[in-house]
């Protein structure tokens, strides 16, 4: 059975780990919630976990809320320059970080307009570089309880700890702090290049109870 998720920004590795081993749909009819991995990703700095967020433009009064397919990110503020530039700061030493550099720069040169259409493409781009089928399926409609996939939507919500029994890999400061557990997908990559996706393919998935 399919995989129901939500396209989200440089995807954490529990994520990318039930893509490297599952089939997956992606939703696209759901309204957009705050504090979620939608338009923010984690990655392992000197100081510990440092979240990257992308500014996006919010609507009120009688509008109310908006489906994620229709929010749109504020490019009025450089975001793109100040998240390459944290990038580059948390992983210039990386063993992987100058390899793969240039194959995220246009990410950050452009300016998209919409939230869902940019997560999709860097996810397209990523399961190009770790050599990964890349799942183009969406959503027909909402539904609360999805009948012909297993939903894993719950993933999407950044203040939900998940029970993810991730194996550790060397980070750039391990020797500074501990661990940082279940960070983006980015730091797998920098860190471990072409393992990263045989790392993928090892992780326990029973987060998914399926």
């Amino acid at each position: 059975m399919k995989v129901l998720l939500h396209p989200t920004y440089f995807p954490d590795i529990a994520t990318f780990s039930t893509l490297a081993q599952r089939d997956v749909v992606w939703e696209v009819h759901d309204n957009y919630q705050k504090q979620t991995y939608r338009n923010r990703c984690y990655i392992s700095t000197d100081q510990g976990k440092l979240m990257l967020n992308i500014p996006i433009k919010h609507v009120g009064g009688k509008q109310g809320r908006q489906k994620y397919r229709d929010v749109r990110i504020e490019n009025e503020y450089p975001w793109q320059r100040q998240h390459l530039k944290t990038l580059q700061t948390a992983y210039r030493t990386s063993p992987y970080f100058e390899f793969y550099e240039d194959e995220f720069i246009p990410i950050f040169e452009r300016n998209f307009k919409f939230l869902l259409d940019m997560n999709l493409e860097i996810i397209a781009l990523l399961c190009d570089i770790l050599g990964m089928e890349f799942y183009s399926d969406k959503s027909e409609s909402y539904r609360i309880e999805p009948k012909e996939s297993f939903d894993g939507r719950f993933l999407v919500h950044a203040k939900q700890e998940i029970d993810f029994e991730q194996v550790p890999y060397p980070q750039v400061f391990d020797d500074r702090h501990d661990f940082v557990k279940n960070a983006s997908i980015l730091d797998l990559l920098f860190n471990e290049g072409t393992n990263a996706l045989e790392y993928l393919r090892r992780q326990s998935l029973s987060f998914l109870n399926v």
